[in-house]
């Protein structure tokens, strides 16, 4: 028995005495990977198939959105002062360089003819423009039509074979939607970034006289202006326009105008060359309780004329201070926001029913809007 044992004894040490010499010097024949001495045992995930899409990705949507947007840069000539050559000026405060000054953004290519919708602070003022694609190609762009009501802009390109994203419906939007923001901060290069919808209908904020903001948390920075903001299938829902910051960095407030809107500025400005809205000529505001009272109006609901143009279209139709609209062509207006947009798109020169509380009184007047006045350059 003691034999018995002892030779087993022995065998299972010559037995794992050769499993490590072999796990040591070939450990292949034992089907393991030799190890360096302190590294890391890691585990890697399989990989996917070729073509596969991660569960989640938003590959897809950036694929097919980011090939029609593009980057612009623009260059404006330095103005002169009327200075430079007096000889005392030039002693105190040298020679005033005549560099021009660049300017960049993007913007997002909306027709095969070579329309681009970008924003109008891009481009404003601008003596050269250049857009390059993301294909690599470059090009100089021509200003077709400016509406700086809503800061949009659209330029155009003359190549073939151009990338056109497809226009969504940004009315069908709601919050928290995932969206994707496509351009080029910083001048880095095209780069996508990712978020929700965080606010739909952001106004009153003073960027633009037309505010109707979707307002995102996907990163926008300086350089974004102009580019797109897409759904999940890569369709375009706005143009990125603006950032709330204290930094000049993103800091998760982003605001696009929708492409409800874009649409409208573009039809108008390939068609037109402007865009043509209705005016009346009044200074609203929101009803309060305190300008109620004031006025002594009984109504709630409505929006409250504190000031109207002399001679002008209101004016003209009986419109006075004090007068709330209640309602144009029977439709209900209840925010100033709504009263702008209903006037922008009236037909100037055709004659409009507008329903209005005077105190105790409910009138109706008719009103003929004319065009509205170009804004007065910043």
């Amino acid at each position: 028995m003691k034999r018995l044992w002892l030779l087993f004894a022995q065998t299972c040490t010559v037995l794992l005495a050769g499993y490590f010499v072999v796990a040591t010097l070939k450990p292949q024949w034992l089907g393991r990977t030799p190890s360096v001495a302190g590294a890391i045992s890691l585990i890697e995930a399989p990989a996917l198939p070729i073509g596969e899409v991660p569960a989640g990705s938003l590959r897809g949507a950036a694929q097919k959105a980011s090939a029609a947007v593009v980057s612009i840069t623009t260059s404006k000539a330095a103005g002169k002062n009327p200075h430079a050559g007096d000889p005392w000026f030039k002693f105190f405060y040298g020679d005033q360089g005549n560099e021009p000054q660049g300017g960049m953004g993007s913007g997002v290519i909306v027709s095969s003819s070579g329309y681009i919708l970008t924003n109008n602070h891009v481009v404003e003022g601008a003596d050269d423009i250049e857009v390059f694609l993301n294909d690599n190609r470059s090009t100089r762009a021509k200003v077709i039509g400016t509406d700086p009501d809503t800061d949009l802009a659209i330029v155009k390109i003359d190549l073939d074979r151009l990338p056109v994203i497809v226009l969504g419906n940004s009315d069908s939007l709601q919050v928290g939607d995932q969206v994707l923001a496509i351009g080029n901060p910083f001048g880095v290069g095209q780069t996508v970034t990712s978020g929700i919808v965080s606010a739909l209908g952001r106004n009153q904020l003073g960027i633009n006289t037309f505010e109707n903001f979707i307002q995102t948390d996907a990163a926008i920075n300086p350089g974004n202006s102009g580019g797109a903001l897409v759904d999940t299938q890569g369709n375009l829902l706005g143009i990125n326009t603006a950032i709330y910051s204290r930094s000049g960095g993103s800091m998760g407030i982003g605001f696009a105008i929708p492409v409800s809107t874009a649409k409208q500025v573009l039809e108008s400005i390939v068609k037109d060359g402007q865009v043509t809205r209705g005016w009346i000529g009044v200074e609203p505001n929101d009803l309060s309780a305190e300008l109620a009272e004031t006025f002594e109006v009984k109504t709630k609901e409505g929006v409250i004329i504190t000031g109207v143009l002399q001679n002008g279209p209101a004016a003209q139709a009986g419109i006075r201070p004090g007068d709330v609209i209640v309602a144009i062509g029977g439709k209900p207006v209840t925010s100033v926001t709504q009263l702008l947009a209903t006037v922008s798109a009236l037909q100037p020169g055709t004659a409009t029913a507008f329903a209005l509380q005077r105190k105790n009184k409910a009138v109706t007047v008719d009103v003929t809007p004319g065009r509205r006045p170009k804004p007065k350059a910043n």
